[in-house]
């Protein structure tokens, strides 16, 4: 008489029975939804690159035309009211640094200037409404972008390392108070406006200018705090020239990671779209 083995049961060893251990049967189900998990973002990474390799941008999946277009046009106002604002910002920062011998401020006023013309190129890779998905005015807008970074770096930190060399003192008024607190809030503002609409419509160049918007809302501060330190501490009179420094590497080291990232893609990009 034969003994049939039931379901869920190990063949007879030494006159027992063994049960199969239920774990060891869901192990191999539990990897095949890791590996369909992992298989699923291979896809979507694979989508998206080859998407971006196409000429488009990752916003061309996500946004239906109506929406593209209406974003595009809140980009257009906010670089708008930007160059607006940053120009009457730069222009008040320089006549600060130049009357209170501030490098901080200069540093202030040079980023200022540099948001207005980031703004501008941001201006360009929006003003044409067929190409707001367009992967290559993207990288574009970048690469002029990182080119300016680099430019206006190299201005503030000549200015910041001649006021260390020479030991140039930074003068404290309410004027400079009032003109760092105003400045740090309306950078930042813009700063949060630009990354909000640059995460939605993928776009680098956004983001670069509200970091650049973010790192003069920064500097807006470093004014009144090194004022602040050098008016009850005359001894760290370098802190003013060194934050200026500092901003300088800054800009700097990221105007030269978009130039790195971004000529790459516009090779890439370059037989899939004319450039106009």
């Amino acid at each position: 008489m034969t003994d049939s083995a039931q379901p869920g049961t190990e063949p007879a060893v030494n006159g027992r029975c063994e049960q199969a251990d239920p774990k060891l049967e869901q192990q191999p189900q539990a990897g095949t939804a890791c590996q369909g998990e992992v298989l699923k973002m291979d896809q979507e990474m694979k989508i998206t690159d080859s998407i971006e390799d196409g000429g488009l941008l990752e916003s061309s999946m996500r946004l239906k035309p109506h929406e593209a277009q209406s974003y595009r046009k809140k980009a257009l106002w906010v670089s708008w009211v930007s160059i607006a604002v940053t120009i009457i910002l730069a222009i008040v920062a320089f006549t600060v640094s130049f009357m209170r011998h501030s490098a901080s401020a200069f540093g202030f006023a040079f980023d200022a200037l540099l948001d207005v013309f980031s703004s501008v190129i941001v201006l360009w890779r929006y003003s044409n409404a067929a190409a707001v998905h367009s992967a290559k005015r993207e990288y574009i807008a970048c690469m002029i972008l990182g080119v300016i970074f680099i430019l206006s770096s190299m201005c503030i930190l000549g200015k910041a390392i001649h006021d260390l060399a020479t030991k140039l003192l930074p003068e404290v008024d309410d004027f400079l108070f009032s003109v760092s607190i105003v400045s740090g809030l309306v950078c930042i503002i813009l700063a949060v406006i630009k990354f909000m609409l640059g995460k939605v419509l993928t776009s680098r160049a956004l983001i670069t200018d509200g970091f650049n918007s973010l790192v003069g809302g920064v500097m807006g501060f470093s004014i009144l705090i090194s004022a602040e330190v050098f008016k009850h501490e005359p001894k760290v009179w370098y802190l003013d020239g060194t934050i200026g420094v500092l901003i300088g590497l800054i800009i700097m080291a990221y105007g030269v990671k978009l130039l790195l990232d971004m000529i790459p893609r516009v090779r890439q990009t370059r037989n899939y779209e004319r450039f106009e």
